[in-house]
């Protein structure tokens, strides 16, 4: 079928949207721009409506408290807008790991409108979902109605990322440029960090990256490394540089050999221009990509994640900041238990020992060792004590993997700020964590 005939603007796709409907819309860069960013416009004829996603990067005007009542927002992973809009009381938080965060939400609820971002169609008939298949095509296949926005500004990402224009009811032309996320400018102690963890990656080890400075770091100090392969929940612009440098070749990979494996991709216009009709790389479903066991097929599978803060029995709290959600669990037990479970593998968590933290009272600024005897208050465990496997900061690595509590408290100490090591065996004490 003509793609052309299924063409309808906005205002139109709009139109379907009624009350009590559960919407889902797609992941970071896959979010689709227009339809969320014009969605408050039908306020004052809806009420009850909810919207799902994940890492929302598009401006929205449906956070605003004074929507509460007409639109309701579930996220499986916040973003700084769902993060400050979060005390509006229309946005909660969907506990989740990443590979179930599609049958689990469908096992709960319904969904009447699947609405995403796209290629433009190829000549086949077909169209990309371009920068994510983490849930989306099990979300598209579920729904009563799907509406996509084509945008000739989006990748075709191959894989198994593709829809047929059948499959599609409708199609909202757009040309908003993919969003995008600058590169995170490495710190000197993101430098020390990376080279600590560039040192547990042998030639030859399928990798796991995410955002920010450690990751980029990383990246960084891997480029002496050799062929190395990718299997990653997000595909990053660190990643494609190291690609284009051969250090990336995924010639030792056992499954999906010489291709870089990925739910997602986010992050700079030239990522995105890799990636196009890349036969290198495979944007997959989430649900798979994830699945600690397919994760563990590779062999030297190392998973590399940040967290918040770390208790002294190898709590990771990664998401929140006591009871407040600050991001989400994404697929940081998913992959730090695959890699574990990967011949030769691991799993990596790295954090500064320290942090800046402003006193709500007084607005002064101290500093608080990242290193704890116990979580902050509410705070949720993100990677659990029985899973964590490697922690590192600016100090050195505690190697955790089967260990006893007593040698964890003194492994994680030996790599906390000296600052605060006397503390944290005192507090080791007072709490119960070890004896006298």
């Amino acid at each position: 079928m003509d793609y052309r005939t299924k063409l309808i603007d906005i205002d139109q796709a709009l139109a379907f949207v009624k009350s009590g409907d559960m919407i889902v819309t797609g992941l970071g860069a896959a979010e689709a721009g227009l339809f969320m960013g014009q969605l408050h416009t039908i306020a004052d004829r809806v009420t009850n409506v909810t919207v799902t996603n994940c890492l929302p990067t598009h401006p929205s005007e449906v956070y605003d408290e004074k929507y509460s009542g007409s639109f309701y927002v579930d996220g499986w992973f916040y973003s700084p807008e769902l993060r400050k809009s979060h005390k509006n009381g229309n946005i909660s938080f969907i506990p989740n790991h990443l590979h179930l965060s599609a049958s689990k939400r469908l096992d709960f609820v319904g969904t009447n409108i699947f609405v995403g971002a796209s290629s433009m169609p190829d000549k086949h008939g077909f169209v990309s979902l371009s920068l994510s298949n983490t849930y989306e095509r099990r979300m598209l296949d579920a729904a009563d109605l799907v509406i996509l926005e084509i945008n000739p500004n989006m990748p075709f990402s191959l894989g198994d990322c593709y829809v047929s224009v059948d499959d599609v009811d409708y199609f909202v032309q757009a040309d908003y440029d993919a969003p995008t996320i600058p590169d995170a400018l490495s710190s000197e102690k993101d430098k020390i960090i990376g080279k600590y963890i560039a040192d547990m990656v042998p030639d030859g080890s399928c990798i796991q990256l995410g955002i920010g400075g450690i990751p980029n770091a990383v990246a960084a100090a891997l480029e002496n490394k050799n062929d190395l392969g990718v299997h990653t929940e997000m595909l990053t612009t660190g990643m494609m540089h190291l690609a284009n440098m051969g250090v990336i070749n995924g010639k030792r990979k056992q499954a999906e050999k010489r291709t870089m494996v990925a739910a997602f991709a986010l992050g700079s216009k030239e990522l995105y221009e890799f990636i196009d009709y890349n036969p290198s790389v495979a944007i997959m479903d989430g649900g798979r990509v994830n699945d600690p066991y397919v994760i563990a097929r590779n062999d030297g599978q190392v998973s590399i994640n940040t967290t918040l803060e770390v208790d002294l029995t190898g709590q990771c709290a990664s998401e929140s900041l006591g009871s407040r959600q600050f991001s989400g669990t994404g697929g940081q037990a998913d992959t730090a238990i695959g890699a574990q479970n990967s011949k030769g593998g691991k799993s990596i968590i790295a954090l500064y020992s320290t942090a800046n933290l402003k006193d709500p009272k007084t607005g002064e600024a101290r500093v608080i060792s990242k290193i704890v005897p116990q979580l902050m208050t509410g705070a949720a465990v993100s990677l659990s004590r029985n899973d964590v496997d490697r922690v590192v900061t600016e100090y050195g690595v505690a190697e955790l993997r089967g260990t006893n509590i007593r040698e964890r408290v003194r492994r994680l100490i030996d790599i906390a700020h000296p600052d605060f090591r006397e503390k944290l065996r005192e507090d080791a004490v007072r709490f119960g964590i070890l004896g006298r």
